[in-house]
């Protein structure tokens, strides 16, 4: 046994530096007063973004247009699926108090509707919308195939609900004159998913390369015909269907939906005054209490008009400076206390 243990110990490693234990390690050193300056700066530096993105937020002019009792009676046609080739058009007024300057966006709103469903979520096929195959299917239950068993394409619950209202905006500068307002429906989606995540199948005629594939049920229309002026904005890369498969975190969200084309009478912006809007209303959202609305809006160099970025920058600072005058209190009393000992 004794023989044993000394055997064990002549196989261990000898005492030097290069054990792990005793190699050189870079400890970080920092005086009280060095981590009270750095909570100090960060304090005051997220105050200040706070005060700057608030300001910021406040110069943008944003107007909101709630449509869903104003359009009742087409919400009533829709609640019947029968009625879905039936056309619905309502009209809605509105004031510009003051004129928009610049680039002006157009949102669709909606309230209510969860995209966050984990369900919802994982029905969809990325390879299809590279198009790689655009009858893999495999995850998209329950929208895989139609009724005569073929694919469908796109398919999945996200682009099934596809948002479907149209809009046309119109500038009134006296009763009797009506101005249709320029608006652009390309370049609203994120590079990387109009560039890379969603790609059209490599045929020269697009119509072909979906044969043997299904629209999705609440579609009026196949993929390929989303957008038959602009070959660039057709198909799986059409800038509306990649806004809408783009999955918002909260039930009550926005999307960018159309810039204003700023030539002729709107160079500058939109000018104040009377506008109308004229509303092809196809998407329901009574059968589930929700709502939705229009929104214009300026852009500042921070974003939009959300108050969330800024007042987290003011929270965040003013717990750290609250944190910073804690810490100032404490090691000013120990100090105190340290020089009575030595006296």
């Amino acid at each position: 046994m004794k023989r044993k243990s000394q055997d064990c110990k002549s196989r261990l490693p000898d005492n030097s530096a290069v054990k792990q234990q005793q190699l050189p390690a870079f400890r970080l050193q920092l005086s009280a007063n060095e981590i009270l300056s750095g909570f100090f700066a960060t304090g005051v530096f997220c105050l200040g973004m706070g005060v700057i993105l608030l300001l910021s937020a406040k110069s943008i002019k944003e107007i909101e247009i709630n449509y869903t009792e104003k359009c009742a009676s087409c919400a009533k046609l829709r609640e019947d699926a029968t009625n879905f080739d039936k056309e619905c058009n309502c009209s809605i007024s509105f004031y510009l108090p003051q004129k928009m300057e610049g680039n002006v966006y157009l949102y669709y709103k909606l309230y209510g509707f969860y995209q966050n469903l984990y369900r919802y979520i994982l029905s969809r096929s990325n390879i299809q919308l590279l198009g790689t195959d655009v009858k893999d299917v495999r995850n998209c239950a329950p929208f895989k195939t139609s009724d005569k068993g073929l694919p469908i394409a796109p398919c999945g619950a996200i682009a099934n609900s596809l948002f479907n209202d149209t809009f046309v905006l119109l500038y009134n500068p006296d009763s009797s004159t009506q101005i249709e307002v320029p608006m652009m429906r390309t370049a609203t989606a994120w590079w990387t998913d109009k560039y890379v995540k969603f790609q059209n199948p490599t045929y020269q005629n697009l119509s072909h390369a979906f044969e043997g594939t299904a629209k999705p049920p609440n579609w009026p229309k196949p993929v390929y015909e989303l957008d038959e002026e602009d070959p660039r904005n057709n198909g799986f890369i059409n800038d509306d269907f990649i806004v809408w498969m783009r999955t918002a975190a909260f039930p009550t969200f926005k999307k960018l939906h159309r810039r204003l084309h700023r030539i002729d009478n709107f160079t500058e912006g939109l000018p104040a005054g009377s506008y109308s809007f004229i509303i092809n209303y196809n998407f329901p959202v009574s059968r589930f209490q929700g709502q939705k609305a229009l929104v214009l809006s300026t852009l500042t160099w921070s974003g939009g008009s959300s108050l969330f970025l800024g007042l987290a920058y003011l929270v965040t600072g003013a717990v750290t400076l609250l944190a910073f005058f804690s810490m100032m209190a404490v090691h000013l009393k120990l100090k105190e206390r340290k020089t009575f000992f030595l006296q």
